[in-house]
């Protein structure tokens, strides 16, 4: 057999399609041949590495690189087995014709070992692969994976929180979700709400109109909106308006639907007993209460999740409470601001002097939730520089990222009309009822 580095089998060796690099079993391993391909990725002429010690050929970027790359050496020695080493950093020296400066590459080496016929090591056989785009490209994945996952747990967290009863069905109807507000309500748990198990805890007189309207938008793909009376965890029947949307995909056809209701039974019974207290402005009363259900509905029903949230909905982060949030419903009662990266005392001046700022501090502070009903604001909603006196029922509450506070999530509906159709029936006092 001819000799391994004789001129046939040299010719050969340095026209294999891979980047391999021969090197001798002596502790220096001194590079004794190395592969066209090699030479080109290493950027290195063959007269300038071959016969001299590795790491004077290529030196290590650092001691703990060469470390590797020795103690991957060591393993081929003692153990005369193949040896694929962990990934490691090594740039290379750009020429100075092509622009200098050192190019950043990752490489994948594994060492083989060639045996003579008496079994002992003859030479090192190192195999590397430049892996440098599959590195960036796995780094980018990652990262991408990372952005999803904290985008997810972002949205989780905010239908979790949400002051709405929240829920979303399969393209045939069929519920699959029920958000935590929903599951307190009832009392009951997912799975005992899944299907269509969510309508037994319908009031049997409301039943069946609310299972036509729904199968009918499942079928439609029409907006589905009705009110209903639904049995609370104590046994309590309320009335709840309830919202669902279809969402489609580009095709248009329908992926899922996704709804949310909201308790209105203190308001139904609020309008009932307006309009029975004075028949002669019966007609008035209506017309408020219809007035009310509108901008209820615009309120209350779930688009999309979020932003199409049915009440006034924003996020404020850190403690100088800055707008990170803000749905169009919020947005609508300053349609001339911006609200959007800026504090609420810069955002909204006028709220400094009534005391909503040290509210909102406290809420930060203490984490306690802030609950206010029928609270009268002066806001200047439109660029007159004009106050308007505006009532609303809203929540103030903590939210955390982690272990840490993280801002405060408001919640509003407007009930100016209502407070001013009480007032004008000559009932100032609140509803105070839970």
């Amino acid at each position: 057999m001819a000799d391994f580095m004789s001129p046939d089998y040299q010719k050969l060796f340095r026209a294999l399609p891979d980047n391999f690099l021969l090197i001798a079993p002596n502790p220096e391993a001194t590079i004794v041949d190395n592969t066209d391909s090699h030479v080109a990725v290493s950027l290195k002429s063959r007269e300038e590495v071959v016969g001299k010690p590795f790491f004077e050929a290529f030196p290590s970027a650092n001691q703990n690189e060469g470390d590797v790359i020795r103690n991957s050496h060591e393993h081929v020695r003692r153990h005369l087995e193949p040896h694929t080493m962990p990934l490691i950093r090594y740039d290379l020296k750009v020429p100075d014709e092509q622009g200098g400066g050192f190019e950043e590459m990752y490489w994948q080496a594994t060492h083989f070992p060639i045996l003579d016929d008496a079994g002992q090591l003859q030479y090192i056989l190192q195999r590397t692969q430049n892996v440098t785009e599959q590195y960036h490209a796995a780094q980018q994945r990652a990262l991408m994976e990372r952005e999803l996952a904290d985008s997810q747990e972002r949205t989780r967290f905010i239908l979790d929180s949400l002051p709405v009863l929240i829920w979303t069905a399969q393209p045939n109807g069929q519920r699959d979700y029920f958000n935590p507000r929903w599951l307190q309500f009832t009392g009951r748990t997912v799975e005992a709400s899944q299907g269509q198990q969510w309508a037994d805890d319908i009031h049997p007189d409301d039943r069946a109109r609310v299972l036509s309207t729904w199968q009918q938008c499942v079928g439609t793909g029409d907006t589905y909106q009705v009110e209903y009376r639904l049995r609370r965890h104590d046994g309590q029947y309320r009335w709840v308006l309830v919202r669902g949307v279809a969402r489609r995909n580009a095709e248009g056809a329908i992926t899922m639907w996704v709804g949310g209701a909201t308790d209105i039974h203190d308001t139904k019974l609020m309008v009932q007993e307006l309009l029975e207290a004075n028949e002669a402005q019966a007609a008035a009363a209506e017309q408020a209460y219809e007035a009310y259900q509108i901008a209820a509905t615009q309120r209350e029903a779930l688009h999309t999740l979020l932003m199409e949230a049915p009440a006034m909905i924003c996020i404020l982060r850190g403690p100088e409470h800055r707008f990170d949030l803000v749905n169009p419903l919020y947005q609508t009662l300053f349609p001339h601001r911006q609200l959007l990266g800026r504090t609420v005392a810069e955002a909204l001046p006028e709220v400094v002097g009534q005391g909503f700022v040290d509210i909102l501090d406290k809420v930060y502070t203490t984490g306690e939730t802030f609950f206010g009903k029928e609270v009268e604001l002066q806001l200047e909603r439109d660029a007159s520089g004009a106050l308007q006196t505006t009532y609303f029922n809203f929540t103030y509450q903590q939210f955390r990222e982690g272990n840490a506070v993280a801002g405060i999530l408001v919640f509003a509906f407007e009930v100016t009309d209502l407070v001013r159709a009480r007032r004008a029936l000559g009932n100032d006092t609140p509803d105070v009822r839970g």
